[in-house]
């Protein structure tokens, strides 16, 4: 099984990389770290090539980051609350949580995109309160793009010296990337399953 998702990684190539990793950040059930750790796995198989794939994720990361940052900034808080409020449930936010993370970039400014981009689910949820506060469209994509390049390069050598340990016992290997797969979808599902909408009054 985890043989035909590292084919499927290695078929679709840098472009089948850089969908995924903008999808990533826009819809919450692909993670990043099965994506690009898969990544460094092709790179230690040699069916991949390391900058091309830094490069390729870094660039989807970033431009799935701009979408959610676009809707705040375009769509401000009138148009932009009652859209997370009927989705609340699938992406597993709700607008107060959109108005927490609104307050800290606040307080603490626009490195917070940076610094956000190593939480698992404070790294998309911070585009929103950017484009709510209008940061400037190339800070944010620098701070996101630096962000993004640097986790995306842990995972990658992680997923590559992963790969090389565990070389010779492959069949352990399969089991670590099922795993992380099986622990983001059940996470996720779980997130939906017992999401409640907190009580207005």
């Amino acid at each position: 099984m985890h043989e035909l998702i590292i084919r499927a990684i290695e078929q679709g190539g840098l472009v089948g990389i850089f969908l995924l990793m903008a999808l990533e950040n826009i819809f919450p059930p692909i993670p990043s770290e099965v994506i690009m750790g898969l990544g460094g796995v092709a790179v230690s198989r040699g069916t991949m090539d390391f900058w091309p794939l830094m490069i390729s994720g870094t660039v989807g990361s970033t431009l799935g980051n701009y979408a959610w940052y676009w809707l705040g900034d375009h769509w401000g808080k009138t148009r932009l609350e009652p859209f997370v409020e009927r989705w609340g449930r699938w992406l597993t936010m709700e607008w107060e949580d959109v108005e927490k993370a609104r307050g800290f970039f606040r307080r603490h400014g626009p490195w917070v995109v940076f610094v956000f981009r190593f939480t698992p689910i404070f790294r998309t949820m911070i585009s929103l309160p950017a484009g709510l506060a209008h940061m400037g469209v190339w800070r944010f994509l620098a701070f996101t793009f630096a962000g993004a390049f640097i986790w995306n390069l842990l995972l990658v050598e992680g997923g590559r010296r992963l790969a090389d340990w565990l070389e010779e016992s492959q069949h352990i290997l399969g089991w670590i990337i099922l795993g992380f797969i099986g622990l983001a979808l059940i996470g996720y599902l779980w997130r939906v399953v017992t999401w409640k909408p907190r009580d207005k009054r």
